[in-house]
């Protein structure tokens, strides 16, 4: 029974994501998804990485949360536009709570959706909301193991940023172990070395992304025409 059950959640989310998914696409707005564990860095790469993207992307965040509006704050104080979803307890966010905030944006008025899920490896990994691309983040202060410990989520991912990489001399973290790992499970996952301190990755993690929205933008024109 919980099987069937969560067999018939999944299939209404997947339903819903392609709405949102179809939404999406009407607008030419492009969405990626970026998810990892709790801390490892997820609102301060989004707040380097819309730091330097060029000004002229017009780019709305919406960002997950068991409780507190304290990232969508950070966002906002940083000049973007952001809302915070409160999950009140859930450790995802689902199809059906983006697709009701889609419906309040001004599509029309967008380039880009970025999605800062909550903090979990696991169930942000079962639960398409429409986006374009899953991102996944593995900072250093982690076990290089983690890829083949949370399968999924990197085996779904295009992208893994290897995060928090200036602290390499101060920790036994395997880097090579970490991509090779990662590549195992998947091995189109492309993967960037990511700091904010330094900012080093951050202009290939932008041009990444600026690819990616044209290759959407390129696919929905040749479908229009």
């Amino acid at each position: 029974m919980k099987i069937q059950i969560e067999e018939k959640i999944l299939s209404e989310n997947d339903k819903l994501a392609l709405e949102n998914r179809k939404l999406l696409a009407q607008h030419k707005v492009y969405s990626f998804n970026i998810i990892s564990s709790p801390g490892s860095g997820k609102t301060s790469i989004l707040e380097t990485f819309l730091t330097e993207l060029p000004k002229h992307h017009r780019v709305f965040v919406l960002i997950g949360d068991v409780q507190t509006e304290n990232d969508a704050m950070r966002i906002i104080k940083a000049g973007y536009k952001a809302r915070q979803i409160i999950t009140g307890g859930a450790c995802h966010l689902t199809a059906k709570v983006i697709g009701r905030h889609l419906n309040e944006l001004d599509l029309h008025e967008l380039d880009m959706l970025v999605i800062e899920n909550v903090g979990n490896l696991v169930c942000p990994a079962a639960y398409d909301l429409g986006e374009d691309d899953k991102v996944v983040v593995l900072s250093v202060t982690e076990g290089e193991d983690k890829p083949l410990k949370y399968p999924s989520i990197f085996s779904k991912a295009s992208l893994m940023l290897l995060h928090k990489i200036d602290l390499l001399p101060y920790l036994k973290f395997d880097k090579q172990k970490a991509i090779e790992c990662a590549k195992a499970l998947n091995p189109h996952l492309h993967i960037i070395e990511t700091s904010c301190f330094s900012g080093q990755g951050f202009k290939e993690f932008i041009a990444w992304i600026s690819s990616r929205l044209q290759e959407k933008r390129a696919r929905v024109k040749n479908k229009g025409d």
